[in-house]
């Protein structure tokens, strides 16, 4: 019988024997390399490390037809023993697909779905609120207070926690991401995946410092996972237990419940801590670096807000259909500087056809969310950073949401619907209270400044001059 052709691997650079096609390829940033690849091979990229298949995607509609379309091939997570080591297996987010990922999966559908996140409405703009107080009595530490918000706000909805200043709880958990942000790398796991033996390494072994960080990760997540949890069962035993992510699914179960159903809980509590403090408090950081580059859109923005909210108060979400501008601003953060410009990994659980090109089962599929967000196709000049993309003549809000920022098919993240409102209600207000700026030198000169970026999974920039000034309003 004849031999059925397969088809060829899609396009991409010559590979070295056995490490595969790292060359030119920034670990720091890998976007950059495989935005340049897409624009000599195409949409989609072949690559491959240590004999890893890589299939990266370079634009929307590849995604859209991949990721959604085919979501039955695509849904799966890539094998990375990193996730274990570092303790992070119980991660949603990072999940292979199967029963566990659907278990967790309903229950973040259950608490933030659209409908349910309308509920948690009024304390994100009493968070909001307190960002602004704290923000107007130390505003050089704006880094700390958009922090603090971000984790305040998924610590209520999830645990009906109230946090603190230098909250303890909230410092172990920001710890955890940092190393993980660093460490849980899909190239720096690939090597692990080609080369198994190096996890038998012990600690002290040189070059393995990764196991060292390992070791106390898990020690900060076993707190992190089990804490929180406990205030919700000693706040339900007290009868004081208001509405969160846990007592709502502890509630729905209704005593009944297994160890594996409480496993469940705790892991999709802690997951969704995880994903929401870490993601708002990142794209809150990009937006001000955005208002202090392009100091035009503010002026804009306030105009407008002072026209519909007045001067003696914060815009609310009853506001939000006439401050369509301020969304666009929203949009264009995330699109400008995208946080996850990787996305989060795909894996092909069969192996595929598309456009003629061959995609092997188990191939790791990168979303290349920076190359979709710079196409200068759909956003022209894509470096500068301009809200008036999202608008149509009439200054109404078009069809483009940023979708790509949020990740793809079944695996797009359940708590956007919250994580837009949390950064709604903080960007409306921040601008309505504050003007952001380039700082000035002794000198008298403007201090300019290049933009750098931290590495990693998610990135956010690094620390820059600026000032940040309260507008002359009186707001209540």
């Amino acid at each position: 019988m004849e031999k059925r052709k397969v088809p060829p691997l899609p396009p991409g650079p010559l590979p070295i024997p056995l490490i595969g096609n790292i060359r030119g390829v920034d670990i720091n940033a890998p976007w950059l390399a495989y935005t340049e690849w897409g624009k000599q091979y195409g949409d989609i990229v072949y690559s491959s490390l240590f004999g890893q298949h890589i299939i990266v995607i370079n634009s929307e509609k590849v995604a859209i037809e991949l990721l959604e379309k085919r979501s039955y091939n695509y849904s799966d997570r890539p094998d990375l023993p990193t996730n274990a080591l570092f303790g992070f297996g119980f991660n949603t987010i990072l999940m292979r697909y199967g029963a566990r990922w659907r278990r967790q999966r309903g229950i973040f559908h259950q608490a933030f779905r659209a409908e349910a996140a309308l509920c948690y409405r009024p304390m994100q703009r009493r968070k909001a609120e307190q960002l602004i107080r704290d923000m107007l009595d130390a505003p050089e530490k704006f880094l700390n207070h958009v922090h603090v918000f971000s984790s305040s706000v998924i610590m209520s909805a999830s645990y009906d926690y109230e946090t603190k200043h230098d909250d303890p709880l909230v410092k172990l958990i920001g710890k955890s991401l940092r190393l993980a942000v660093q460490e849980l790398r899909p190239e720096v796991a690939t090597v692990f995946n080609a080369f198994p033996i190096l996890l038998r390494l012990p600690a002290w072994f040189p070059g393995m410092s990764l196991k060292k960080k390992a070791i106390q990760s898990r020690e900060w997540l076993g707190e992190w996972m089990h804490d929180p949890f406990q205030y919700v069962l000693e706040r339900t035993a007290e009868g004081k237990a208001q509405s969160s992510m846990v007592s709502n699914a502890l509630r729905r179960i209704g005593g009944k419940e297994t160890s594996d159903e409480i496993t469940t809980i705790k892991e999709s509590a802690a997951t969704a801590f995880g994903a929401a403090s870490e993601t708002t408090d990142l794209i809150l950081q990009v937006f001000i670096l955005a208002m202090v580059l392009f100091p035009e859109v503010q002026v804009k923005a306030r105009t407008l807000i002072d026209a519909v909210v007045g001067a003696s108060r914060l815009p609310t979400f009853e506001d939000r259909s006439s401050l369509q501008y301020i969304d666009a601003i929203l949009r264009e953060t995330l699109r400008w500087h995208p946080i996850l410009p990787l996305s989060i990994p795909h894996a092909s659980v069969d192996s595929d056809v598309y456009e003629g090109y061959y995609i092997p089962k188990g191939a790791v599929v990168v979303p290349n969310v920076w190359a979709m967000s710079q196409n200068e196709q759909k956003y022209p000049n894509p470096s500068q950073f301009s809200p008036e993309r999202f608008l149509d003549a009439d200054g109404n809000l078009n069809d483009d949401t940023v979708n790509m920022a949020f990740g793809f098919g079944r695996r797009i993240c359940v708590g956007r619907h919250f994580g837009d409102a949390s950064l709604w209600i903080a960007i409306s207000s921040l601008l309505t209270v504050f003007t952001f700026s380039k700082r000035i030198g002794a000198d008298g000169e403007v201090i300019d400044f290049e933009p750098r970026w931290s590495s990693g999974i998610a990135i956010h920039p690094l620390p820059y001059p600026c000032s940040i000034t309260p507008r002359l309003r009186k707001v209540t």
